[in-house]
């Protein structure tokens, strides 16, 4: 399994706007095509910059190539309309990682 993590980082007057457009429009549009599933918001706690708020958007997929699928069908256009929305003022990088099986 595949874990698809973002970080987000905006300043403090984003951030109520940013958690409202990523629960009302963002994550029911990921869910709507199942690739990406167990959708999953955390604040990051250990952020100490008091004029930014940071989160953490977690998804689970079967595999690189059907994350790869998701990003050119859908992953693109949200994350153009996120740029077009706050200006710049959120900003993101993506990690992806495989479970370990025990």
């Amino acid at each position: 399994m595949i874990v698809y993590n973002t970080t987000y980082t905006m300043p403090v007057h984003d951030a109520r706007d940013f958690v409202i457009w990523v629960s009302q429009s963002m994550l029911p549009r990921v869910s709507e095509n199942g690739i990406l599933t167990a959708p999953r918001m955390l604040r990051i706690l250990s952020h100490h910059d008091q004029e930014t708020e940071c989160f953490s958007l977690q998804f689970e997929t079967e595999s690189s190539a059907t994350l790869h699928r998701w990003y050119t069908q859908q992953g693109a256009t949200l994350r153009q309309e996120l740029t077009k929305m706050f200006d710049g003022r959120v900003v993101g990088f993506s990690t992806i990682m495989e479970e370990i099986e025990n």
